[in-house]
């Protein structure tokens, strides 16, 4: 039942019982009985509802906090976060040399950044976490906890290292990565 009520989580669309029965190796009157405890588990009262809709089985919302539901998604959409290619540089920069000044980004993106800082901090991706002990005691930048959530990390030590994004990159010649990059003649 267990198993079931899992896929059914995280299903974006109703589940037949054959489908269930075939993904966990059991019959599909067996699923169906599963099924029918796991309805009950979600009678009146509950947050989720169990619909057999479409020819399938999908948990949903229970219909009654439609209004609720609605009102989150509305704040969700407010807090989308929707970054320029600079931001983004910009935001990389300050999560793999924090903390940092708005001159030293500056300086590794080789334009002003000001008004990008000022974007990341609006949207809490950003922080200043103190001042620098040099000539007009800069601000220093640090990332956030937020960036931490929108980008799933479980911590700053968890980005990739520069070496990782490196082999990774679409930018990367092949032949680089195979003689040294001397290309030994006509292909």
């Amino acid at each position: 039942m267990r198993q079931i009520e899992a896929l059914l989580f995280v299903s974006p669309h109703p589940v037949s019982e054959e489908t269930l029965g075939t993904v966990l190796g059991q019959s599909s009157q067996s699923v169906g009985r599963a099924i029918e405890r796991l309805g009950a588990c979600y009678g009146v009262g509950r947050g989720v509802a169990l619909l057999n809709i479409a020819g399938g089985w999908q948990m949903v919302t229970a219909p009654d906090l439609e209004s609720t539901v609605a009102s989150y998604h509305g704040t969700l959409a407010s807090q989308r976060v929707r970054l320029s290619k600079a931001a983004i540089e910009t935001l990389a920069v300050v999560a793999y040399n924090q903390p940092v000044t708005r001159g030293e980004v500056e300086e590794i993106r080789t334009v002003r950044c000001d008004r990008v800082i000022d974007t990341l901090l609006k949207h809490g991706l950003v922080r200043v976490s103190g001042r620098k002990k040099s000539m007009g005691n800069p601000l220093l930048y640090r990332t956030t906890d937020r960036f931490l959530d929108l980008f799933g990390l479980e911590s700053i030590s968890s980005l990739p290292t520069l070496e990782d994004l490196q082999d990774t990159s679409p930018d990367k010649p092949l032949d680089d990565a195979e003689d040294g990059g001397s290309s030994g003649g006509d292909e």
